[in-house]
């Protein structure tokens, strides 16, 4: 995968950075945006592909991008296919803060160092070209605007904003509420945004543990039966803390 277009995690991340504060809406809720982001990024690559509620490794190859290829080298290791709502629900600590160091170093943000209540550090950061973050929302806006159904790409990045709540952040207010309203229906769009994007609002609801019920069988269930136990949550680990990654990031 070449580095010409910029992937989706960047573009959630870019869209939830307030450029007046320099800090990220929605942050508990973003960790989560952002590994579902990974994984529609990785379907369209061609690399994974959805297999009823899970999510299945088609072609392992690297990427080129190498928060994605560790995200997808961990799939690759399950073995099995894996339900997305554990993949999205697993322990994640800095995938945030990775996307943030990252786009840092690609010179899209810039780091600006700070104190909270004059004692603790923090760091918030600033777009280096607000262009881009310009054409990113001007590509939702035209699709809610037009109603003409939009690329997958587009298709996804709404379905991923409104699970992690950006509605509210991108159009607020009462004057807002249609614009929620048609963003929250672009989930239809792309099969594969929306099955993220619904299991990371599963995760928020808190039932990222509870297995899909098939339809309850005729009759008694027979007795002593035990249901199969859900399998455990996993997702990208945890990243080392270095550099500015140490200090506490504004939320």
């Amino acid at each position: 995968m070449g580095r010409s277009r910029r992937t989706l995690p960047e573009e959630l991340l870019l869209l939830a950075l307030d450029p007046t504060t320099g800090t990220t809406a929605q942050p508990q809720s973003l960790d989560l945006g952002l590994a579902g982001a990974q994984l529609v990024e990785l379907a369209l690559a061609g690399r994974i592909a959805p297999d009823g509620d899970r999510i299945a490794v088609v072609a392992p190859r690297p990427t080129g991008d190498p928060t994605l290829d560790c995200a997808l080298e961990l799939l690759r290791r399950r073995g099995a296919p894996v339900r997305a709502v554990n993949w999205i629900g697993g322990p994640r600590l800095g995938l945030r803060q990775t996307y943030l160091s990252h786009l840092e170093r690609c010179g899209m943000v810039h780091a600006v160092a700070g104190q909270m209540c004059g004692v603790l550090p923090t760091t918030r950061y600033q777009a280096t070209d607000t262009e881009i973050s310009r054409e990113i929302r001007a590509r939702l806006d035209s699709a809610i605007r037009t109603g003409v159904p939009p690329d997958p790409r587009t298709a996804a990045l709404a379905a991923l904003a409104h699970a992690v709540g950006l509605g509210k952040h991108l159009y607020p207010g009462n004057e807002g509420r249609s614009s929620r309203s048609r963003l929250r229906d672009l989930i239809r769009h792309d099969p594969m945004g929306g099955l993220v994007a619904h299991a990371v609002m599963d995760v928020q609801n808190g039932v990222a543990a509870q297995p899909r019920r098939s339809p309850a069988p005729s009759g008694r269930q027979a007795a002593g039966v035990a249901r199969p136990a859900p399998e455990p949550a996993r997702g990208v680990p945890m990243q080392p803390r270095h550099g500015s990654m140490a200090r506490a990031v504004a939320h």
